[in-house]
């Protein structure tokens, strides 16, 4: 059976953020601006995103599962409402909890009748695992419809408060080794909030352009690479995790245990042959393609850095497309993680570029341990499905 994304939606929370105001909305660490922030702008291309926070107050408008639950309630049409629902899987990086899960607390925020659910964890991949689980669910009859979504929070894990006492205890060690406060403080310039979805369902829409799901792909390598971007844990000399729950409640505080914190190093000599090149060979064994057989290449990258470095690498995998058959939107939406592809899709989608016969190839890349994952689709109508 074919499976249809037939809606898609996208919620990005308050008004849009620009360089010059981030930090005023994420807040001031100590008592001189980030060092970081202006290298960080200059090469991640992004002008302006979305934050759960209130500018005049500093607090939070939304938690993660508020920013899921109104972008599934953005699909609602005349051919589908809530009460329709029988799958809901989502994805997310952190939750707004340890428990319950991510989507149980999206569910409770809808309000609608009981259904299937999934929580998607990892980092960005998780939007694609969320959206290949509803799809087979559609794909073997047992769903009629289903939803898939990403969401991310970013700024929750970005406020100042949370670095503040950081700073503070290790003042003199930040002065003698500003390395350290670039590979937290980057990440403060790198991420923002946001949450997309899906309908996903058996048939084309009755009117108008539906995506078909041709095939979703991922793989994992993280049997040969370390952790590269975590939270909740410390990255030890021999490249091992030691997870916060070996820690004292102190030491939470002290290690900043819960920020979220990347590896640069390693993230810069291996990401490209982990997740593009060696990923799209790997790809392609399992499904013949060919660049000129694509019409739009939909990548998720963090910045734009990597976007030369995705042409490169897709070019030595003998995979080049040229760049003006790509889309995106990091410059006006900035990097929501998972939510990313649902977003970009979204609004590729309303913008009328994919016509009927048009086929679109999705990458999502992941550094928490080295993941990738490709989706294929094509466009189509109810009377070309």
């Amino acid at each position: 059976m074919n499976v249809y994304i037939t809606h898609l939606s996208a919620f990005l929370p308050n008004a849009p953020v620009s360089n010059d105001d981030m930090e005023a909305v994420l807040g001031q660490v100590g008592d001189r601006p980030s060092r970081a922030r202006r290298t960080v702008l200059r090469s991640n291309g992004i002008q302006t995103r979305h934050y759960a926070v209130d500018p005049a107050t500093g607090r939070p408008t939304h938690t993660n599962a508020q920013l899921a639950a109104e972008a599934v309630r953005r699909l609602a049409s005349p051919g589908f409402n809530l009460s329709d629902l029988e799958c809901l899987a989502v994805g997310t990086a952190i939750g707004d909890q340890l428990m319950p899960s991510h989507a149980s607390m999206v569910h409770g925020e809808l309000g609608s009748p009981p259904c299937e659910l999934l929580s998607s964890g990892g980092v960005c991949l998780s939007s694609l695992t969320a959206m290949k689980y509803a799809a087979m669910g559609v794909a073997t009859g047992e769903f009629r419809r289903a939803v898939a979504c990403g969401s991310e929070l970013s700024s929750a894990m970005m406020r100042s408060g949370l670095f503040s006492e950081e700073v503070e205890s290790k003042a003199a060690a930040l002065e003698q080794n500003p390395e350290i406060a670039f590979d937290k403080d980057f990440l403060r310039w790198m991420l923002s909030d946001g949450a997309g979805a899906a309908l996903l369902e058996p048939r084309p829409a009755a009117t108008g352009l539906s995506l078909r799901i041709d095939w979703i792909w991922q793989r994992s390598y993280a049997n040969e690479m370390a952790a590269c971007m975590y939270a909740g844990a410390e990255k030890q000399p021999d490249g091992n995790l030691r997870g916060w729950q070996t820690y004292g409640a102190r030491e939470w505080l002290d290690a900043s245990v819960f920020s979220v914190k990347q590896d640069i190093k390693q993230l810069n000599e291996h990401i490209m042959r982990y997740t593009v090149e060696r990923g799209i060979s790997e790809c392609r064994e399992r499904h013949p393609m060919s660049p000129d057989q694509i019409d739009w290449f939909v990548p998720h990258y963090s910045s734009h850095f990597f976007r030369d470095r995705v042409g490169a690498s897709l070019a030595a995998a003998d995979f080049a497309i040229p760049m003006e058959r790509w889309f995106t939107n990091l410059p006006t939406k900035g990097n929501t993680g998972s939510a990313s592809m649902y977003i970009l899709l979204e609004e590729l989608f309303r913008s009328g570029r994919v016509k009927p016969g048009q086929r679109v190839l999705c990458y999502v890349p992941e550094s928490g341990r080295f993941s990738t994952g490709f989706m294929h689709l094509t466009g189509c109508t109810a009377n070309s499905p």
